[in-house]
């Protein structure tokens, strides 16, 4: 047995995910150790996002090393104390529509941010998504031909910003679970937030009152997102509109390669 393995063996669980399981790795450290087929290609893009992101002086945890533990890959990261927003909403149910403008004041400061050069952009992302996709022939071609014609930029895009991925510390919001992050038009990115927020399914532990409360307000909190977002960036609810048909189609690419989509 490794010394990884033998460390893992007492290692604390601190969280569990769809595709990793998160473990106390010594002093102010945690292991994010994946499972599944895409594994060590997950960890190894998270990994050198989630570095580049963090070098830039975003509010990202420092990530010290990719390791492997008995054939799984996973990512040894800065230990960062909090609570997912969606959780502290959850347990505070009259704070949703504060949370809602968070999200979209994060969004618009994150794209204020030219991304690191060794991101892949967007739109090549959104393509090889397309590509993977369970979809009919011709709805994959009419997402290749949308893309095509939508515009490039060099904002950095999360690909997944969502409640679940922000954490509220004591030092202010920490954005994690970047291994979609990305360089490209801030429009397109809104566009994968404004999908997930109009479609995405709660994490199974969520209490019931919240799928009720989601089910309620979904539609209102996508509109005051997009409202907020937009009184703090550029752009129209039009231009965001034009990324939704190769993002559906993406989406299913997403779920092909074991990617949940959680609000």
């Amino acid at each position: 047995m490794s010394r990884h393995a033998q460390r893992l063996a007492t290692a604390e669980l601190v969280g569990k995910g769809f595709c990793s399981n998160v473990y106390a790795w010594g002093d102010g450290r945690v292991l994010k150790l994946f499972h599944g087929p895409p594994g060590h290609a997950r960890a190894q893009r998270e990994y050198a996002a989630t570095a580049a992101v963090h070098a830039a002086g975003l509010p990202a945890p420092a990530a010290f090393e990719l390791i492997e533990v008995e054939g799984h890959s996973g990512i040894v990261f800065e230990r960062v104390e909090g609570v997912s927003l969606l959780t502290h909403t959850q347990a505070r149910p009259w704070t949703l529509f504060d949370a809602v403008r968070l999200l979209a004041d994060l969004h618009a400061r994150m794209h204020r941010c030219t991304a690191p050069a060794t991101l892949p952009t967007l739109r090549e992302r959104i393509a090889d998504r397309i590509e993977a996709a369970d979809a009919p022939a011709e709805h994959k071609q009419a997402a290749r031909d949308r893309l095509r014609a939508l515009p490039d930029g060099t904002a950095l895009c999360h690909g997944d910003f969502h409640p679940e991925n922000i954490l509220l510390t004591a030092r202010g919001p920490v954005v994690i679970d970047w291994g979609s992050a990305s360089r490209g038009d801030p429009l397109g990115d809104v566009a994968c937030t404004s999908r997930l927020l109009q479609s995405a399914r709660l994490p199974p532990w969520s209490p019931g009152y919240a799928h009720l409360m989601l089910k309620c307000l979904r539609q209102l909190m996508h509109r005051s997102y997009l409202k907020r977002y937009l009184q703090r960036a550029p752009g129209t609810r039009r231009l965001i509109g034009a990324w939704q048909v190769p993002i559906a189609v993406a989406a299913r690419g997403w779920r092909a390669l074991m990617e949940p989509d959680y609000v």
